[in-house]
């Protein structure tokens, strides 16, 4: 076995340990919000937010249990995080997938102090009979435990401390309709606005010491798909296009530039984006189209189009939902150069209804 290197805490070039935080990681931590106060954007959620934890707060019991709803990247993590802060209690982090079983939920459950904070992640894809064991432990703070197998088996009532479960899912109507109905305080998360987003970029600039114009955080946030978690993205990698030209200062023409190279167009549509519209528009004459036949066609798995890819398209107005399938709208065809032909569907409503395949 060789030696291990020397490590001399003077020398940044010095070997350092495997378990050495990673400076992006260090960084990612120093620029999340950590109150009501510094969270940007959703103003009236937050308002209502504010009242709810006060109103617990003064009542010496728990907050509401709360499902936030809406595409990735909007501020549901952050804002768990805030609401444990907030009430001075701890905040315990999992996610669907991580819940395989009744007892691994028994198990978060009853380690949680009084007034704690469990936030599950993808709450959707948390297993059927899982969500079901939340039904009493959400109403009545109580857990059912089943002791043994067979006809020897017991089922124990186990009492819980008063907790707030705070859920986050990218899609809500995937939820047994009891469970959502638990939740007394549903909150869906809007994309942002350039405003916002640019107050975002300008903050998380300011901490990591990143020298950046107005203009060129605006420029960044205007970009951003309406998302802060894309914006901080976009922010990274700029600064890393900036530093190796020897820009001194991120305005709006190195922003411009950086991102240019990223493949972001002014509208803030990825090349994911642009490809799924020029299938839409190319292969089948702007649509209907179903879901499923442009994920075949891109490759790309249909959770992906239908969370990540079409939040932000049918917010901007690029395509259209309706139960003959996607329809690629006339903004789509001028934003990608095409001209719409004279058949062209477009009904006159949109609609949210999925087709049915």
């Amino acid at each position: 076995m060789g030696r291990k290197p020397h490590r001399d805490p003077q020398d940044p070039l010095s070997p350092q340990p495997l378990t050495a935080p990673l400076p992006e990681v260090i960084a990612e931590s120093r620029i999340r919000p950590v109150s009501f106060e510094e969270f940007v954007g959703q103003r009236q959620h937050i308002e209502n937010l504010r009242v709810y934890v006060s109103a617990a707060r003064a009542r010496g019991g728990a907050v509401d249990h709360i499902l936030f709803s809406g595409p990735p990247g909007l501020g549901k993590t952050t804002l768990s995080h805030i609401i444990a802060a907030e009430m001075g209690t701890t905040i315990h982090r999992t996610s669907g997938p991580a819940v395989e079983h009744k007892g691994m939920l028994a198990g978060l459950l009853t380690n949680l102090n009084r007034g704690d904070v469990l936030f599950i992640d993808e709450l959707h894809r948390l297993p059927k009979v899982v969500q079901e064991s939340l039904y009493s432990a959400m109403e009545d703070f109580k857990l059912e435990v089943l002791i043994g197998e067979g006809p020897h088996a017991q089922a124990i009532i186990m009492d819980l401390a008063p907790f707030t479960l705070v859920g986050a899912t990218t899609r809500s109507g995937l939820l047994t309709a009891p469970l959502r109905t638990r939740f007394g305080i549903p909150i869906r998360l809007e994309f942002y606005g350039p405003d916002d987003l640019t107050e975002i970029v300008l903050r998380s600039a300011g901490r990591q010491g990143i020298a950046i114009a107005p203009e060129g955080a605006l420029e960044i946030g205007r970009r951003s798909r309406g998302t802060p978690r894309i914006a901080i993205r976009l922010l990274a990698r700029v600064r890393d296009f900036s530093e190796v030209s020897g820009a001194g200062i991120i305005d709006r023409k190195v922003a411009a530039s950086a991102l240019a190279r990223l493949e972001v167009d002014e509208a803030g549509l990825d090349p994911t984006d642009r490809a799924y519209l020029t299938l839409i528009i190319e292969r089948f004459g702007g649509g209907p189209a179903g879901i499923e036949a442009i994920a075949a066609g891109m490759g790309e798995e249909r959770d992906t189009l239908e969370e990540v890819c079409e939040p932000y398209l049918l917010q901007q107005g690029y395509i259209q939902r309706t139960p003959k399938g996607r329809i690629a709208s006339r903004v789509a065809f001028s934003h990608l150069g095409f001209s719409p032909p004279a058949t062209h569907y477009m009904p006159t409503l949109f609609s949210d209804l999925d087709e049915r395949e």
